[in-house]
């Protein structure tokens, strides 16, 4: 059996783009924290947590080195939301040439889901992919910031994109073939 999954890429041109959203309440403890210190292990597991529900695959099988020299390119920045000490989620940013950064990775673990961390996130981490240059001294200032999000990622990705001031500009169809045994 086949189904056909559908990737859409997003955009923003201009950080006056971006439409924050609303803050999670002060007494639910989260924050948001660079992890400075490239860390192959955490970074699996965010991606692996994150990722396992909605069909995260394609880096699976790198190894810890793979994780390492990605990690450390500079311009690589991974941003993890924590609920009172829990992490609660992460979002991925890896600087481009020319002064595009795309957000690699984002998502939250899936017990943190439907609690406003989401588009706090997003948020915090579109803001940070704006004034990446400010962190890495030799980057040109962010003119562009993309990802890519697709039908398999959730009922409200998409639209937690265009809330926050992303609009489509590429739409793709695949037929995949679907290896799922149960009903999701």
């Amino acid at each position: 059996m086949s189904i056909t999954v559908t990737t859409w890429s997003l955009e923003q041109t201009s950080p006056a783009d971006l439409a924050p959203a609303q803050q999670p309440p002060a007494d639910a403890g989260v924050r948001i924290v660079r992890a400075e210190i490239p860390g192959p292990e955490f970074n699996r597991f965010l991606y692996r947590a994150v990722g396992a529900d909605v069909a995260w695959t394609d880096r699976l099988g790198w190894t810890v080195e793979q994780w390492r020299e990605f990690l450390e390119r500079p311009g690589v920045e991974t941003w993890v939301a924590y609920e009172r000490g829990t992490p609660a989620g992460y979002i991925e940013l890896d600087g481009q040439d020319e002064g595009v950064v795309e957000i690699a990775y984002f998502g939250l673990l899936p017990a943190f889901r439907g609690r406003r961390i989401g588009g706090h996130l997003l948020t915090w981490g579109t803001a940070r992919a704006w004034d990446l240059a400010e962190r890495w001294a030799w980057r040109p200032p962010t003119k562009r910031v993309w990802l890519h999000t697709c039908s398999e990622d959730g009922p409200y990705a998409l639209d937690n994109y265009r809330r926050r001031g992303f609009r489509v500009f590429d739409t793709k169809h695949d037929a995949e073939t679907d290896t799922h045994t149960e009903t999701e």
